[in-house]
């Protein structure tokens, strides 16, 4: 059966890491397809291979899938025949390699991939007849307990610790200090900083080796084993002699501390990708209330099943999409659809699961639950697009493929050609350790963390948040900037934006709708009292407060009764409305009307909108004064999205997108051939955010937002998407520009190097000086200062 699996890979660095796993994966029998993922870590297999097959031709590559220990309670078992039952209802799901079942304390100990969410687990075990539950978290930490000396930060502190006592004696000499260490405490220094902090990068380019390849790692290990070993070197040829011999144990430590640091923040900022996903999955609701055989139950949403009856009470999340039966009410359903203005609902309307009910009582029949629910097809089209191949080019793996065995092949013909011709093999091992000395990727190893950290420190104090350098790559590509609307270009709170009145005079009237509603806290109502409070007037105290659920509110005001609400609900009253005074194109229209003997009285129209921030112009205008056009992407109605557009010049405008649909409005886009950023700031971007080539989420919204997106903004202001952009490609070229130093060093170097003209002692001058001046460059970015209007 042809299937498509994911998971987590371990242990690549580079793009030729990724390209051998997917090498690997695709030469496994019954795979159709395999794409890895190098910016996500992860892999995509399709195909009709087990898993089983999958992993292990992973780890034959030389890496490791990402596998969790997960321990769960399970209830209903009785026997030993219930333990086998268990177990193979667990492995027959996709994902889990290992089930052990323990029946005297009833916990099922499992290995599953990262991503298999619980409620699978659940739904697998529930079939079998058992319930699956989870235990205390200090359990669940106790079974994945992960030893500190194992963390990726403790190799760089270690190494760092390690290192400094090396590094200092350089300063000392800028002060014509001699701070240097004996020789065999600078041995016993930088031993455990080359063979166990940098252990990973032998490992590694070994690995590269029999692919026949060369990567960053390989580049790393040669270099550092080339300063250490000629350290050794010199140390042991130095025996019996007076004085201290020249030693480069501190080049080999400096550059794999260096090098392990810049590891570390890159892994950092890949785990992050995962968060959306899981901030996804969280926000599904827990608890459902159904009707089980006349009466009302409270259990588990996931085993709500397709035509349960199912009730919402006011203030209760939806917990499955489904279709009202009865009950009005009004549901805000800004989680799923970024929208601030809430959703009138009764009988006959669909709800998602998700959403909020405000004030009724709601029942629903579930349609969709389970995996086919709104969230859950959000949550694949997110790891979807977040599975995708990403067009990076890893510039340096690239040239380290043939710069690496060039470097050797120089080296070896240094030692043979001065050995053979010369006779002195003692100057040919120095000349061929001053080439392995001077191609040392010192440079290198600081050219992307250097420009990164600059950049990304630069770009943090002007309220961008920058995860990682493929945002910095995509970005300097850019020449489509997509906006959504409510919450990026707008406010994302409706104002009171027209009041007419029909009896009396206007502040008196707006005082009486204020004093209406002052006891709501339904968005609109909050409108209305904001707009009486910003006039200096005061609220008239009420009686019989009341609200009509999916209609709007009532109240007495000394013993006259005023209602406030829906078009609807005025016209079954049996009132005529003015609906051409409407003036607000695409706003939400209330009525005012106070209630007669004889009759409703209507006395006032009330429109409704979402303002335009600020920067929102300002925005657009940067943006398109820098050649990049600009689109704009809502679920709100086509004549709120066209007035937008209309105010702020926009190149294109596309209204009323589902949250499914958005994905595919970017898709469509770079089928055209643009390199497309989306900016939004609620669940239904994610899918956007990750299917664009950039994603920019407002810090100020959700943090499936956030954590879908490369760059975030720390401030709601859309003005700083075009920083984002400018910085992200200063960055990007400060990168190129680094690399470019760095190898035209080695360029002049190692020609140097190899006619001798260069000893091992100049040749790490050298390469000290092409690392300052590398992070002399990368550190010009933070005198970048945001030009006025920017």
């Amino acid at each position: 059966m042809q299937q498509t699996v994911q998971f987590g890979i371990a242990g690549m660095s580079c793009m030729s890491c990724a390209g051998r796993v997917e090498k690997a994966l695709k030469a496994v029998p019954g795979v159709t397809d395999a794409v890895v993922n190098l910016a996500t870590e992860t892999a995509s297999v399709s195909g009709s291979t087990g898993l089983p097959v999958l992993v292990k031709a992973v780890q034959q590559a030389g890496y490791q899938v990402v596998v969790e220990q997960r321990l769960y309670q399970v209830s209903g078992m009785s026997c030993a025949s219930c333990v086998a039952r268990v177990e193979k209802a667990m492995l027959a799901v996709n994902g889990v390699l290992q089930a052990t079942v323990n029946l005297a304390t009833e916990q099922l100990n499992l290995s599953v991939l990262a991503n298999i969410p619980q409620a699978e687990l659940a739904t697998a075990l529930d079939k079998a007849g058992y319930q699956l539950r989870t235990l205390p978290q200090q359990k669940q930490r106790d079974v994945q307990s992960f030893r500190w000396f194992r963390q990726p930060l403790w190799s760089v502190l270690g190494s760092a610790a390690l290192t400094l006592p090396l590094v200092l004696p350089m300063v000392g000499m800028l002060f014509g200090r001699d701070w240097m260490l004996p020789p065999l405490w600078q041995w016993l220094l930088a031993t455990p900083v080359q063979f166990y902090f940098g252990a990973r990068f032998y490992k590694a380019g070994w690995g590269a080796l029999k692919a026949g390849t060369g990567n960053m790692d390989l580049l790393v290990a040669i270099g550092t084993s080339a300063a250490y070993g000629l350290s050794l070197y010199l140390w042991w040829s130095h025996s019996g002699h007076h004085g201290m011999p020249h030693l480069y144990f501190e080049s080999s430590s400096a550059v794999l501390s260096l090098v392990l640091l810049g590891k570390f923040l890159e892994q950092r900022a890949k785990r992050r990708t995962t968060d959306a996903l899981k901030a996804l999955e969280n926000l599904q609701p827990s608890q459902a209330r159904v009707l089980v055989k006349g009466q009302w139950q409270m259990c588990e949403a996931r085993l709500v099943k397709a035509g349960n009856i199912v009730r919402v009470l006011p203030g209760e999340q939806v917990p499955v999409d489904g279709l009202v039966t009865e009950g009005q009410s009004h549901v805000d359903e800004a989680l799923i659809s970024g929208e601030s203005v809430p959703v009138s609902k009764s009988s006959g309307d669909r709800v998602i699961g998700g959403s909020v009910n405000l004030d009724g009582m709601l029942e629903l029949t579930a349609s969709s639950v389970g995996s086919e629910s709104t969230l859950s097809r959000i949550v694949r089209l997110v790891e979807q697009a977040q599975g995708a191949k990403a067009p990076v080019q890893a510039l340096v793996d690239k040239i380290s493929a043939v710069f690496v065995p060039v470097v050797v092949l120089i080296a070896l013909l240094t030692l043979l050609g001065w050995g053979l011709f010369s006779g002195d093999w003692t100057r040919a091992i120095l000349n061929a350790v001053a080439v392995l000395v001077i191609a040392c990727p010192c440079a290198l190893g600081l050219a992307t963390p250097a420009a990164i950290m600059a950049g990304t420190g630069s770009a943090a104090r002007l309220g961008v948040l920058v995860k990682d350098a493929v945002a910095l790559e995509q970005a300097s590509k850019i020449n489509l900037v997509v906006f959504d609307k409510t919450g990026t270009l707008t406010q994302g709170k409706p104002q009171l934006s027209q009041f007419t009145v029909f009896g009396g005079n206007e502040p008196e009237v707006l005082q009486w709708a204020a004093s209406v509603q002052q006891h709501s806290e339904h968005p609109l109502a909050k409108a209305v009292v904001n707009a009486a409070v910003g006039q200096g007037l005061s609220l008239h105290k009420t009686s019989e407060f009341s609200v009509v659920a999916g209609k709007g509110v009532q109240a007495r005001i000394d013993s006259v009764l005023y209602l406030l609400g829906s078009t609807g609900w005025m016209q079954q009253l049996g009132l005529e409305l003015p609906l051409d005074q409407v003036q607000v194109a695409g706003a939400s229209v209330s009525w005012l009307v106070r209630q007669h003997d004889q009759g409703p009285e209507l006395l006032a129209l009330l429109c409704f909108s979402d303002g335009l921030k600020p920067q929102a112009q300002l925005a657009v205008t940067q943006l398109q004064q820098a050649g990049i056009a600009v689109a704009m992407l809502t679920g709100d109605s086509q004549q709120s999205a066209v007035r937008v557009a209309q105010q702020l010049g926009l190149d294109q405008v596309h209204a009323q997108v589902l949250p499914a649909d958005k994905a595919a409005v970017i898709a469509h886009y770079q089928q055209q051939g643009y390199r497309v950023a989306m900016v939004g700031d609620g669940i239904n971007d994610a899918p956007a955010l990750a299917q664009a080539d950039l994603g920019i989420a407002m810090a100020t919204g959700t943090e499936v937002a956030v954590n879908a997106s490369a760059i975030s903004l720390m401030r709601g202001d859309p003005s700083l998407v075009s920083t984002a952009l400018e910085l992200s490609q200063l960055t990007y070229q400060k990168i190129r520009q680094n690399l470019f130093w760095a190898f035209i060093f080695n360029a002049l170097g190692i020609p140097a190097a190899a006619f001798g003209w260069l000893n091992p002692v100049i040749a790490g001058a050298a390469m000290a000086c092409s690392s300052v001046l590398v992070i002399s460059n990368a550190l010009l970015l933070q005198r970048y200062r945001r030009q006025v209007g920017k």
